[in-house]
Parts: structure tokens; C-alpha cells; sequence
């Protein structure tokens, strides 16, 4: 006999958007295949009005994306842990299962492919790929639709909870690669998500570049940290077309510099190969 698959699925919610927080959990109810234990992290809000199948986790304060959603994980069980945004929703009612069965015996992650409800263009961040959408392995994953190897998620001591949004999936990448494991990009299973710019958050610029420095001084070797915020501050002054974003963006990485990061455990260069070899280096 076959034994069903077990998902803890860990849906991140600020109580701010209603509609979109019950289509994500009536699409999330009509999974089959596998076997669901389901909490909703209440970021910062009490949760109201939850399904009874949903069990819910009351945060007092936002502590943000990644903060949330380890706070997430350690309630539900299951062989994958699935970390969901509340105003995403599942097309297929077998979206699960299938993102179960691209776990290799060395998978960490598998990351779906992000689809605007709407029809908009889909956001170049939401793809794995400098050049190209293909599937495969990947050097980065888009963390907002993602599930994980719980044991490979413990492994590497989970999301770095401090950074609060932005840049997250990419130091959580850096850590699974150099554990030896990798990472799954499948576009041909689509998950809904608006196509929002992530500018829109007041704090965006500030964390974006504070928490740029943070991956380079937790993960990088010494001679690529300057490599690496060398380019991502010209990337920044050609693309920012405010002025005042640049200022925040300035501030948030000097701030980088002056906090702490957290524990520093550089990559290996072999890892650094590894990330080339799979299109994107640990300098973009």
C-alpha cells in the first residue's frame, strides 16, 4: 500500500486582505493526493473567522515574511512543509501532489511556476533564471509559493527570520546548495499570484538593500563580497528611477554594514562553481 504524502502547509496572513485569504483557503481545501495539516500565522493579527480544519498561530506583532513563517513550521507536521501567501490560490486541485512528485532524493525545494490571475506579465523576480524561463535545477527559488524537504529545511536552520522581507530565498539558496542539496524551478505547475510590485511596501528600498549586504557578509567568501555589492549597487542607481528610493536604498545598506547579520558561514567555492554552472553566480 502506497502511503499518502504529508504536507504542512503554513499560510502567512496580516488580516488585510480578506477575499484573497478565502480563495487561498478554499482552492487549499480541495487538495487531494495528499494528506494537509494546515495552520494560518496570524502576522501581527488575531485570526477571525478561520474553517475549523484550519488551526491558526496569533503573532502580537508582524515580524514579517520569513519571521512568520518559521513561526509557521513549527506547528504543523508533515514530510514537506508548503509556505503559502494569503492572496495566492492553487488553479488544480492536484497542485500539491504534483509538487510532491518533483522531490528527488536530493530536492530541498521545488518552486511552482507564478501566474497573475489577471494576465499581467509575470515579474522576472518570480523566475529562477537570469536568461530564460526553462525548468530544472536552479540556483534561487521565488519563496511565496514554495515547498520544501522539511528535513532539508532543519538542516539548514530554516528562513533567516531578522531580514523581514526581501532577499530571504536567496540566503536560504546559498545554504542549501552548499549542503549538497538542490533546487527544483517547475513552470509547467502554475500557482496564481497578483503580479504586485514589490516597491509598493514603504520599507521595500531600505530592506532590499540592507538585506543585500546581510547575504553577502553571512554567505559569501571574502573576495566576492565587494564583487557582489559592487554590482547590485550599479544595478540599483541604473534601474531606481526615484530619488528618494535611492536614498532610502543607501541608507538600508549602510545600515547592512552597521547590524548584525547573524552567523557568517561562507559558501564554498565549489558551491560558488555550482551556482555559475547553474546560471546564476553569487554575483548577481
Amino acid at each position: 500500500m502506497t502511503s499518502v504524502p504529508t504536507v504542512g502547509v503554513v499560510l502567512l496572513s496580516m488580516g488585510n486582505r480578506p477575499k484573497e485569504l478565502a480563495t487561498a483557503l478554499e482552492t487549499l481545501k480541495d487538495q487531494q493526493g495528499v494528506e494537509m495539516d494546515v495552520v494560518l500565522v496570524g502576522n501581527g493579527w488575531v485570526p477571525e473567522g478561520i474553517p475549523d480544519w484550519v488551526r491558526t498561530v496569533y503573532l502580537p506583532e508582524n515580524v514579517g515574511c520569513p519571521g512568520g513563517r518559521n513561526a509557521g513550521a513549527q506547528y504543523v507536521s508533515g514530510e514537506y512543509l508548503f509556505f503559502y501567501d494569503d492572496d495566492a490560490s492553487l488553479p488544480s486541485n492536484d497542485f500539491l501532489a504534483r509538487m510532491v512528485q518533483r522531490f528527488g532524493p536530493k530536492t530541498a525545494v521545488v518552486q511552482p511556476r507564478g501566474v497573475d490571475p489577471e494576465g499581467k506579465p509575470t515579474p522576472r523576480r518570480w523566475v529562477p533564471r537570469l536568461r530564460g524561463t526553462a525548468g530544472g535545477p536552479a540556483a534561487v527559488f521565488w519563496e511565496a509559493l514554495s515547498m520544501f524537504r522539511r528535513s532539508a529545511f532543519v538542516e539548514v536552520d530554516g528562513w533567516p527570520g531578522h531580514f523581514f522581507f526581501a532577499h530571504e530565498g536567496v540566503d536560504i539558496s546559498m545554504r542549501l546548495l552548499d549542503a549538497g542539496w538542490e533546487i527544483i524551478y517547475a513552470p509547467d505547475i502554475e500557482a496564481f499570484h497578483p503580479a504586485t510590485p514589490a516597491s509598493r511596501h514603504d520599507y521595500y528600498y531600505r530592506t532590499n538593500a540592507r538585506n543585500r549586504v546581510w547575504v553577502a557578509r553571512r554567505n559569501l567568501p571574502a573576495p566576492l563580497i565587494p564583487l557582489y555589492l559592487g554590482v547590485w549597487i550599479a544595478a540599483t542607481v541604473a534601474r531606481t528611477r526615484s530619488v528618494e528610493g535611492l536614498k532610502h536604498w543607501f541608507r538600508g545598506f549602510m545600515e547592512g554594514w552597521r547590524t548584525p547579520c547573524g552567523t557568517r558561514s561562507p559558501i564554498s567555492w565549489s558551491t560558488v562553481w555550482r551556482m555559475t554552472l547553474l546560471g546564476r553566480p553569487p554575483l548577481w
